[in-house]
């Protein structure tokens, strides 16, 4: 067996840890949105690492409703902000005694969004409802192009344009159902009447065209096969500065 180098056995060996950290990561993320319906993840409405400030003394539990105390957060340090209950935030930062991940009361946090607890609060609630929306594969006026996808999976004809605000365009979303076609045959030697497959064909069952502008969904338009009436409105996306 032919020996491998040490500077190939190392890159092979980064190689395989990346690997790994990212499965990791994937699965935790996948998790986390199945973990617990009452909490909200940062990874469901934004990309970005949001942290807030620490300004007074604040004690980490274990549960978002207390428990088992994990350590204490100093004033003046900073934390990454995890997910959010109605009550209470899930952080992870550094307290007295070394790294701690758990909760914490909002009125222990600061940041330079003022009003950045009752704009927690709406994107809790927006996202609660866009939750139920895609556990039912539905959309909403205001969901994101990504949630769309989300609820709908991939769309079956696609048009956009790419400005550079964004996305603008049309994504249909069309179901089928393959319909086999028969023809009467007559024997012709019983001279009997039987049914003869012929060819099958795909039928449209139903639609919805979702219209978007800059990642928004502005316009929704479904078929009747797909209970079309009445369309659903959702707040957009809160856009913050972090």
């Amino acid at each position: 067996m032919k020996a491998v180098s040490a500077p190939a056995a190392l890159v092979l060996l980064f190689s395989l840890l990346a690997s790994v950290m990212a499965a990791a990561e994937l699965r935790e993320k996948t998790s986390l949105l199945n973990n617990d319906p009452e909490v909200v993840y940062t990874g469901e409405f934004t990309d970005k690492k949001i942290e807030l400030l620490v300004v007074k003394p604040t004690t980490v539990y274990a549960t978002k409703k207390g428990g088992r105390k994990l350590g204490v957060l100093k004033v003046d340090t900073k934390v990454t902000f995890i997910g959010m209950t109605e009550k209470a935030y899930k952080i992870r930062g550094t307290a007295i005694h070394g790294g701690v991940s758990g909760w914490v009361s909002p009125k222990a946090l600061g940041s330079k969004d003022k009003d950045f607890v009752e704009n927690f609060k709406k994107v809790y609630e927006r996202q609660k409802v866009v939750r139920e929306l895609i556990a039912k594969h539905e959309v909403a006026i205001g969901m994101s192009v990504e949630e769309v996808s989300t609820s709908l999976g991939r769309p079956t004809k696609t048009k956009v344009r790419q400005t550079v605000k964004g996305r603008t365009g049309v994504w249909e979303f069309i179901e089928y159902e393959e319909q086999d076609h028969y023809q009467a045959v007559r024997d012709p030697v019983t001279g009997r009447v039987f049914r003869q497959y012929s060819h099958t064909t795909k039928e449209e069952t139903g639609k919805v065209v979702v219209e978007f502008e800059n990642e928004v969904v502005t316009a929704i338009e479904e078929s009747e096969n797909n209970g079309g009436g009445r369309v659903k409105i959702v707040v957009p996306p809160l856009v913050f500065t972090w």
